[in-house]
C-alpha cells in the first residue's frame, strides 16, 4: 500500500460536545457538536502512527496456509491495495452511499462539502483522509453502517456513555481502525508471521466478509475502551493500543471458532 501512514504534521479536527438533551418525543440523547480545527497532528500521521509501529518480534517464522486460505488472503490483499480515487464513479457512489447511510435525513450538497465535517472528516474533502486506509476503509464504514446500523449511529452521534468534552472524530477514527487491523493481522505479508494473523485467516476462509466484521467489532470495542478509560482526544493512541491488545487476546482464545464468538462481538447492536 502507498503512503498508509497518513500525512505530515498538518491540521486535526476534534469534536467538541456543546450540549446534550432529549429529542422531542424521543428518548435517545441528541448532542450538538462543534468541529474544531487545530494544529496538533493527532490525526493523519499522529493518529495513524500508533498502528504503523513495528514490533521487534515481527521477525517471526511464517505460518503455512491451505490453498483456500491463500486464495482468501490474496483477495483481501487485492482489496487493501486499492487506493481511493475521487475520479472513479464507483468510488464516488460508495462515498455518497456512506453519507446516505449516516445522515438519511440530510441531502448531501456535494462530494466536496463542509457537511463532511459532521461525520468527522478532517476537511470538506474526505478523499484526502483515505490515504491512511485506502478504498477498503470506505468499504469498512459502509459495511458497518449497513450491517450494524444502530451501533454505527451510536458511535457516529456519540449517543452512549459519559462522553468527553473533546471527542474523537468518527470517520477518521474509522480509517485508522482499518489501518490498525491491517498491521495487527500482518495482511501485507505473503504469509502471516504472527499467530494472530494465522488465526484470522481461518475465519477469513470461512467468510470473505471476516475482515469487515472484525472491523465492526474493533470500532465498537475501541469506543468501549474510550468510555472505560474516560478518554479525551489526546488519549486516542493509548485507546487504540488497548483496543489492539484486547482484540489479539480474544482472537487467541481457544474456544473461539468464529468471529461471532469473540466476547467483544456482544457489544454490537443491529
Amino acid at each position: 500500500m502507498d503512503d498508509r501512514g497518513g500525512g505530515g504534521g498538518g491540521s486535526f479536527v476534534a469534536v467538541r460536545r456543546i450540549s446534550q438533551g432529549l429529542d422531542r418525543g424521543n428518548t435517545c440523547h441528541s448532542t450538538s457538536v462543534e468541529v474544531v480545527a487545530g494544529s496538533a497532528a493527532w490525526l493523519g500521521r499522529g493518529l495513524s502512527c500508533v498502528c504503523a509501529q513495528r514490533r521487534e518480534s515481527d521477525a517471526r517464522p511464517s505460518f503455512d496456509l491451505t490453498i483456500s486460505q491463500e486464495e482468501c488472503l490474496q483477495k483481501l490483499q487485492n482489496r487493501i491495495d486499492v487506493t481511493y480515487e475521487s475520479s472513479l464513479p464507483e468510488h464516488q457512489e460508495a462515498l455518497r452511499a456512506l453519507w446516505n447511510a449516516a445522515f438519511p435525513e440530510e441531502e448531501l450538497r456535494g462530494l466536496i462539502s463542509e457537511q463532511w465535517k459532521e461525520m468527522g472528516w478532517q476537511g470538506k474533502d474526505p478523499s484526502t483522509d483515505f490515504r491512511g486506509g485506502g478504498f477498503i476503509s470506505l468499504e469498512n464504514l459502509l459495511y458497518f453502517a449497513r450491517n450494524f446500523p444502530k451501533s454505527f449511529q451510536d458511535l457516529l452521534r456519540k449517543q452512549e456513555g459519559d462522553r468527553a468534552l473533546w471527542e474523537y472524530p468518527f470517520a477518521v477514527a474509522g480509517v485508522n481502525i482499518t489501518f490498525m487491523l491491517i498491521q495487527m493481522l500482518d495482511l501485507e505479508a505473503v504469509k502471516p508471521r504472527t499467530l494472530v494473523g494465522a488465526t484470522f485467516l481461518k475465519f477469513l476462509a470461512e467468510s470473505e466478509s471476516a475482515f469487515d466484521l472484525l472491523y465492526c467489532i474493533a470500532f465498537k470495542l475501541m469506543d468501549h475502551q474510550w468510555l472505560a478509560m474516560h478518554a479525551s482526544y489526546m488519549d486516542f493512541n493509548t485507546v487504540m493500543k488497548a483496543t489492539r491488545r484486547q482484540l489479539e487476546t480474544e482472537l487467541l482464545q481457544e474456544d473461539i471458532t468464529r468471529l461471532e464468538d469473540l466476547p467483544s462481538y456482544s457489544l454490537l447492536s443491529r
